[in-house]
């Protein structure tokens, strides 16, 4: 029975068979990749299915190793399924999420296969011990049988010890079955070893395949990082050059709507200078016009400056009777002055009279 232990979603690629250098897509978009952790068997597998096709199913043992190739993307081998997994994820932190379990997968597969040797190296122990007790066994019976002998020659008085001899040879023929068991059990159970054997030789050496075509795929990263670069430097280069070229494009035309500007003034003016005799007379007109103007002016500029000598000459005379005004004043204001004083001896003398 197999459990889901880890979820997420990413995109799928397999290493084409042919190059074993480019990657192909075997889903057209996310799907998900689960970890599944078998109860029986004591393993643990990637499983990723679109739709109704499966296109990762991984049994993962402790050679194998997840490495990250990029922020997003990540692969590993499978020798078994004689092919490379890669997963693009849409963050960074989903890929570290997937590592980690990966990693945690591989220690949990390598404990498992730790448990399992032991125990296969216990039941060969005691297989063992088994096939160096039978001589032994076979031995006693052997003895039992000669006193089985000597109690038949002795006589009824033996009966119980005949009875206890019939009890060992059924004990010993229980013990031989049981013997070949083990022996059939532990012959299995080499077999069983010589396969696991062969298969960690034949993993052993397909992990050096794979780390050679690791080398092989990092290079070629290596390579393609670089011709990405140079393109991105192209497309820069022709980023900018379009950028120059829309500028030009712009300044054609800005100059084209002031050329357009400049043909429309161009008509302008054309249509001006047909009228320019009409308004040279004109001119002509408006300067004898301005001249008799100028003349006119002249003329009040002359009136204007005698009116401003007549009105500092009245201004000179107005201030003169001024000034005599208050001298006059100031006798008259003396002789009404004295006229009060004559007025004033009048009446007293009135008074007194």
């Amino acid at each position: 029975m197999e459990q889901p232990i880890f979820t997420t979603r990413a995109h799928v690629f397999q290493i084409d068979p042919s190059t074993k250098k480019n990657w192909v897509p075997a889903s057209k978009q996310a799907v998900t990749v689960s970890y599944f952790y078998d109860v029986t068997r004591n393993s643990y597998r990637i499983i990723s299915v679109d739709g109704a096709k499966v296109i990762i199913n991984s049994t993962i043992t402790p050679n194998m190793t997840f490495t990250k190739t990029s922020q997003k993307f990540g692969q590993w081998a499978d020798s078994r399924a004689n092919t490379v997994f890669g997963l693009g994820f849409s963050s960074e932190q989903q890929l570290t999420k997937f590592a980690e379990k990966f990693q945690e997968v591989k220690e949990a597969a390598k404990l498992a296969r730790e448990k399992s040797q032991e125990k296969i190296e216990t039941t060969s122990n005691h297989s063992q011990k088994s096939g160096c007790e039978t001589p032994s066994s076979t031995q006693a019976s052997s003895v039992n049988g000669t006193d089985d002998e000597k109690a038949s020659h002795a006589g009824p008085a033996d009966t119980h010890l005949k009875s206890e001899n019939d009890k060992l040879k059924i004990a010993l023929t229980q013990s031989a079955a049981n013997v070949k068991k083990w022996e059939i059990e532990l012959q299995t159970l080499r077999e069983s070893n010589a396969r696991l054997t062969t298969a960690l030789q034949e993993s052993a050496a397909s992990v050096e395949q794979w780390k050679k075509q690791f080398s092989i795929c990092r290079d070629e990263n290596d390579r393609l990082r670089h011709k990405i670069d140079e393109l991105e430097e192209q497309c820069n280069e022709i980023n900018r050059e379009k950028e120059k070229n829309s500028q030009l494009k712009r300044r054609i035309e800005e100059l084209e709507s002031e050329l357009r500007e400049k043909e429309t003034e161009l008509k302008d003016l054309r249509k001006q200078s047909e009228i320019i005799p009409q308004l040279m007379s004109e001119c002509e007109y408006v300067s004898e016009k301005l001249e008799a103007a100028e003349r006119d002016n002249q003329n009040l500029e002359d009136k204007v400056r005698s009116l401003k000598t007549d009105i500092e000459e009245s201004k000179y005379r107005q201030r003169h009777l001024k000034v005599e005004l208050k001298s006059f004043l100031e006798v008259l204001d003396g002789k009404i002055d004295d006229l009060h004083d004559f007025r004033r001896g009048l009446s007293k003398l009135g008074t007194d009279n």
